[in-house]
């Protein structure tokens, strides 16, 4: 039911007069009901003079509400509570498009599966795992814990078994994080990364890359907002491919020395890539988070991640997923473990690794005959400079080929597209040619 509200009644409800809190104070309003949809808001001006502060500060929360298309409308017909109805989703992720058969989809960044090992003796193993069925709330087993500390890059105090990598980040931003609260992370990233940080009501300080990790000058920069967390990809980056150089690892340790940041490090793609691990956890034991997913290597569909801290970071961590599913099945651990530990399993990634490196330098490799510039690297999938994102997007989609814009990974301004190559085992020229018209805009 639509109606209005006056900007005396918006005095009264908002309590947090700065440009986030009015945004996430409005944002509340609306998710409980107190402004339905197709309610409509008072005018800037108005509202601001009974908030008593500045049009513009109204005006900027009112962009923020807008770009998350909380509201719409502008100018003479005023401004609304918009949407079919609000439902708090994941941006970037839900605006992916369903193609059929017809369209050559190279957006989805997930392992060919044909790739992956086989799970039939991992799960009949598993069912069969210590404690089974019990309302323990288990954090990890301890086969699992054994089999993964023979590789884990350094000694953690406290490990704990996650439902997959995005779980694990999602757990711990609601966990440790405040709404409001800053939280430095590379740019581009992950676009679930920046849908569970927006989900959160986090304040999102860009941090610039190249082509050997996050930029030094621009962690520096981040610092002087005091962020709580640095949510960063060590190994592997899933966007770009490249991975964070041994010596730029140091200079980003250097100015998280004396701070206080907690330190996300996310190995999404794990054993995908040849790059050994690394991580901070040996110079800031207390204040790192370490991620490693199995999705990606040994299936979407075991759910499972594991992530490693202090201790009173991972009972943090814990006392949140009470409210939750509590623990990760035992099944699906113990299966992981079999895994872990299987010869055939270890020579399938192998040859998955050496597959998917193959498929993405080929298309590099075309590209780069074609004058379209991208940097080698590893992993799933490709970043590739273009002219114009829209243009691109335009010119792949009338050829049935579905792609991503660089956009989705990044809030600072992206002539980006992200290709996947994981699955791009044929029509690699087709492509090529697709995107090197796609790339050019004058």
């Amino acid at each position: 039911m639509s109606g209005n509200r006056d900007a005396a009644w918006f005095a009264e409800k908002l309590n947090d007069r700065t440009i986030r809190g009015i945004a996430l104070e409005t944002s509340a309003l609306i998710r409980a009901g107190a402004l339905p949809v197709g309610t409509k808001l008072p005018p800037i001006r108005d509202l601001a003079f009974a908030l008593g502060i500045s049009p513009a500060t109204l005006s900027e929360a009112w962009s923020e509400l807008r770009r998350q298309k909380i509201i719409g409308g502008r100018g003479r017909n005023g401004t609304w509570v918009s949407g079919d109805r609000f439902i708090n989703q994941p941006a970037r992720l839900a605006s992916a498009g369903h193609y059929g058969d017809h369209v050559l989809d190279l957006t989805s960044a997930g392992p060919d599966v044909r790739l992956l090992p086989q799970l039939e003796a991992a799960m009949a193993y598993g069912a069969s795992a210590a404690n089974l069925n019990s309302y323990e709330r288990s954090r990890i087993l301890p086969e699992l814990e054994a089999a993964v500390r023979k590789t884990w890059p350094y000694e953690p105090e406290a490990l704990l078994a996650t439902n997959g990598g995005y779980n694990a980040v999602y757990t711990l931003i609601n966990a440790l994080v405040m709404p409001g609260a800053a939280v430095a992370i590379e740019d581009p990233t992950g676009m679930r990364l920046l849908d569970i940080l927006e989900d959160r009501g986090a304040r999102i300080i860009p941090v610039r890359c190249d082509e050997e990790g996050p930029l030094a000058s621009s962690l520096e920069e981040a610092m002087k907002y005091r962020p709580v967390a640095f949510v960063f990809q060590p190994r592997l980056h899933s966007v770009t491919g490249q991975s964070v150089s041994e010596t730029r690892m140091t200079k980003l340790a250097e100015i998280l020395r004396d701070k206080d940041t907690l330190i996300v490090e996310d190995d999404g793609v794990a054993d995908i890539s040849a790059a050994p691990r690394q991580s901070m956890g040996h110079l800031f034991p207390d204040r790192v988070i370490h991620i490693l997913s199995f999705s990606k290597t040994h299936g979407p569909d075991l759910r499972l991640a594991v992530l490693s801290s202090s201790r009173a970071i991972v009972d943090q961590i814990q006392s949140y997923r009470s409210f939750s599913a509590g623990w990760t099945s035992r099944i699906l651990q113990s299966a992981a473990a079999w895994l872990l530990r299987d010869p055939a399993t270890e020579a399938c990634l192998d040859h998955a690794r050496n597959v998917y490196a193959k498929r993405r330098a080929a298309l590099i490799d075309a590209l780069g005959e074609r004058e379209v510039p991208a940097l080698h690297g590893a992993g799933l999938c490709a970043w590739i400079p273009i002219s114009s994102e829209p243009f691109a997007m335009v010119t792949l989609a009338a050829r049935g080929i579905a792609v991503s814009p660089g956009a989705k990974f990044s809030i600072l301004p992206s002539s980006h597209l992200r290709v996947v190559t994981a699955t791009l085992s044929e029509r690699l020229e087709e492509v090529a040619d697709a995107i090197a018209l796609a790339a050019i805009h004058t």
